[in-house]
């Protein structure tokens, strides 16, 4: 591996049926399975019938770091099959990076009803994989990750695939499924900050209040033993 620039690395890890696609690709600091300090670690899908994407972030910080992205290829006309190879690639991923919590697109309206229903199997393959694992899911709306990751929630994929290369420092726009994974990631990290801020923002504001809670629960504790 050559410091500032790794080489595209595509890696094909087989399993019965399916094929992970995992592209690597050159970003800044340091990347790879093994989780550093206190950093969360987020595993963002974006499901499909054919292609299910995956991205997985750190989140230290204010700092948001790439790890892994690529997708789970799915071959096949069975249905059985074929939701089998989503949760097979999926507890690959999950046993090997070991993400904290996972973010997942939402079904979104569609016009084609079989597309639709297709959609719908692939996301709840992939949502009953991750809740086998007790790892915390969130949603999001496809306009509420392109509004977050591109600050529009009209973008189109092509602004998505540009916007996560530069967030994330990669070396080159990553496959159209991967970003989408990655922007879903991306998404739920930013509203974790988000989160963070505020409820220090809070405790800022209403600094005796820790305080006051905490001696009313010594007082309470002291009644009963009485």
């Amino acid at each position: 591996m050559q410091k500032g620039g790794i080489s595209p690395l595509f890696l094909c890890i087989f399993s019965g049926e399916s094929c992970i696609l995992q592209s690597m690709n050159a970003i800044s600091g340091k990347s790879g399975s093994v989780k550093s300090g206190k950093a969360r670690r987020i595993l963002g899908i974006d499901p499909g019938s054919r292609f299910t994407g995956y991205g997985i972030v750190e989140l230290d910080g204010d700092r948001i770091r790439w790890v892994a992205s690529g997708c789970i290829k799915v071959k096949g006309d069975d249905l059985g099959n074929k939701l089998r190879i989503i949760a097979q690639g999926l507890n690959e991923l999950l046993e090997s990076h070991q993400p904290d919590e996972v973010a997942i697109e939402q079904v979104f309206l569609h016009r084609n009803v079989d597309s639709a229903l297709k959609l719908g199997q692939a996301r709840g393959a992939a949502i009953s994989t991750v809740a086998l694992r007790a790892l915390p899911v969130s949603e999001y709306s496809p306009s509420q990750i392109k509004k977050s990751v591109v600050g529009k929630g009209n973008a189109a994929k092509e602004q998505v695939q540009h916007m996560i290369k530069a967030l994330l420092c990669l070396s080159r726009i990553p496959q159209e499924d991967a970003a989408d994974a990655l922007a879903v990631a991306v998404c739920h990290a930013q509203n974790c900050q988000t989160q963070r801020k505020v409820s220090a923002m809070s405790r800022a504001d209403h600094p005796l209040d820790g305080l006051a809670l905490r001696r009313s629960s010594g007082k309470s504790r002291r009644r009963r033993w009485r």
